[in-house]
C-alpha cells in the first residue's frame, strides 16, 4: 500500500494514467511540475514528540506534517527511516500533553485474537477498524526481512504507518501493506510486528538508520526437489546460490551449494528466516552454524559483517545503478496481489532511484519486466545476464507488463 495520489482537475488518480493513452499515439506530451499528497497514518511512542510510522509515508517527502486527534498540526522532521523494513520515525516540537501507546510484544500475539486498526484510509480521519489475526510471520516478498502479522481487518489506503492495537489496548504492530485488485481492501492486510520495531527505535532515533550483520551469501529456498536432488531427506534450510569474494562466509570456507540448517544456535527452516537471524546478529560477532554438504553436516564459525548499502543479504533483489531502478523475483504472490496471472515469467520493480532514468522513462514500482532487448526475462538469473549483455552505449529496451497492458520503454544507461 503505497500513498495515496494528489487531486487531478480530472479526479483523484496518478496524472500518469490520464496521459498515457494519449502517449500511445502521440508521443510523449509536455508536463508541468506538480506536487503530490501522500496520505498516511502514524502513532506516538513518546511525549518528546517522537512519532512511529511507515518509511513509504514519509519517503521523498519535501515537508512533513502530523495532525494530531484534537485537529492541531505541527510540521514534523525525519528523524530517521529504514527502507528494508519501512519503518520511520519523525518528531514534532512543541505539543503538550501528548497521549502515548504502549508498545506491546506481538511475539505473544496469537492466531485468531482479535485486533483493530487505527488509521486515516481515503483520508477519513481517526477511523477505528476491527479483525482478527488471520496468520503470523507471512513472507509477501516485500524485502528480506518479510515476517508480516496478517490480518482481515479492513486496512486501506491511508491506513500505512498506524498502529494494530489487542484487546488490552497495545500496539503489536503497524499496518504497512494489502492484497488487492482494486487498491481497497479485500481483508487481508500485513502490519510489521511491533518487536521489530522496538529492536530498530535505538539505532534510528540516535543515528537516522540501522546497522546490520552480514554474512556474504546469496540464499534461495530448498523445494522438495532440491532436497531431492540434494540426497537431503527434509526441504528446509537455505540453500547457498552463491557466496560473496572476501565476504565472511568466503572467508568461513561456506561454499556454493551448502545448505546453512543452523545459525548462532537457532534452527534455520526456512530460507526467508535467515536474513533476520544475520541482520540481529552484532558487527564482529563470532558465530557457529551448522551446513549440510555432500549429505553430511559440517560446523563452522564465521565473523559476522557489516551489511554495506549496495549489499544484498539473499538472492531475490538486485539493483541497476545504471538505470535507478530495484528488481525482485516475481512469486506467484505477488503476481497475484499485482492481478497478473500467477504463471508469468519476469521480475518485477520493487523499487526506482527519485530522478534516475527509470524513473524519467515512466517505470513505476509493480511493473513487471518481461524482457531485456527482446531476450525473455524468465527469473532474476536471466534478467542480470541480458542486463549485462546489453551494449553499454545504446537505449536498452524493456518490455513491461503494468495491469493488463504491455508496453515498450527504452532506457539509455546513467552516466
Amino acid at each position: 500500500m503505497g500513498p495515496d495520489p494528489g487531486e487531478s482537475p480530472f479526479g483523484r488518480g496518478d496524472p500518469h494514467e490520464f496521459w498515457e493513452p494519449f502517449e500511445r499515439f502521440f508521443g510523449p506530451m509536455p508536463r508541468r511540475p506538480f506536487k503530490q499528497r501522500s496520505l498516511g497514518s502514524g502513532f506516538i511512542i513518546n511525549k518528546d514528540g517522537y512519532i512511529l510510522t511507515n518509511n513509504h509515508v514519509v519517503e521523498n517527502a519535501d515537508e512533513i506534517t502530523v495532525k494530531l486527534a484534537n485537529d492541531k498540526e505541527y510540521k514534523a522532521k525525519l528523524v530517521g527511516r529504514d527502507v528494508k523494513t519501512d519503518i520511520a520515525v519523525v518528531k514534532i516540537e512543541g505539543a503538550p500533553d501528548l497521549t502515548v501507546v504502549n508498545l506491546g510484544d506481538s511475539d505473544h500475539l496469537r492466531v485468531g485474537e482479535w485486533v483493530m486498526a487505527i488509521g486515516n484510509p481515503f483520508g477519513l480521519e481517526h477511523t477505528v477498524t476491527a479483525g482478527i489475526v488471520s496468520a503470523k510471520g507471512r513472507f509477501i516478498g516485500q524485502g528480506s526481512y518479510d515476517q508480516f502479522i496478517q490480518t482481515d481487518v479492513a486496512i486501506n489506503p491511508g491506513n500505512s504507518g498506524g498502529p494494530l492495537i489487542n484487546l488490552r489496548g497495545d500496539v503489536v504492530g503497524i499496518n504497512t501493506a494489502i492484497f488487492s485488485r482494486s487498491g481497497g481492501n479485500i481483508g487481508i492486510g500485513f502490519a510489521i510486528p511491533v518487536n521489530l520495531a522496538k529492536e530498530l527505535l535505538p539505532e534510528l532515533e540516535a543515528k537516522g538508520k540501522v546497522t546490520r550483520g552480514w554474512l556474504g551469501v546469496l540464499i534461495q529456498k530448498v523445494t522438495p526437489d532440491i532436497a531431492d536432488s540434494l540426497g537431503i531427506s527434509d526441504a528446509q534450510g537455505a540453500l547457498v546460490a552463491d557466496v560473496v569474494k572476501d565476504g565472511p562466509a568466503a572467508e568461513a570456507g561456506i561454499k556454493v551449494g551448502d545448505v546453512i540448517v543452523e545459525f548462532d544456535g537457532h534452527a534455520v527452516k526456512d530460507s526467508n528466516e535467515l536474513p533476520m537471524l544475520v541482520a540481529r546478529t552484532g558487527i564482529g560477532k563470532a558465530v557457529k552454524l551448522k551446513v549440510l554438504r555432500d549429505k553430511e553436516t559440517k560446523s563452522m564459525s564465521v565473523t559476522v559483517g557489516e551489511l554495506k548499502d549496495e549489499e544484498v543479504a539473499e538472492a531475490g533483489s538486485s539493483k541497476e545503478s545504471n538505470f535507478g531502478l530495484t528488481v525482485q523475483a516475481l512469486t506467484p504472490e505477488i503476481a497475484e496481489s499485482l492481478g497478473i496471472n500467477s504463471d508469468t515469467k519476469g521480475v518485477v520493480i520493487s523499487g526506482i532511484e527519485s530522478g534516475s532514468t527509470a524513473d524519467e522513462a515512466g517505470l513505476r514500482r509493480g511493473d513487471v519486466i518481461l524482457e531485456v532487448n527482446r531476450e525473455p526475462v524468465k527469473d532474476m538469473a536471466s534478467y542480470r545476464k541480458a542486463v549485462k549483455a546489453a551494449p553499454k552505449a545504446k537505449s536498452v529496451l524493456f518490455l513491461v507488463r503494468r495491469g493488463d497492458n504491455t508496453i515498450f520503454i527504452a532506457l539509455k544507461p546513467g552516466e
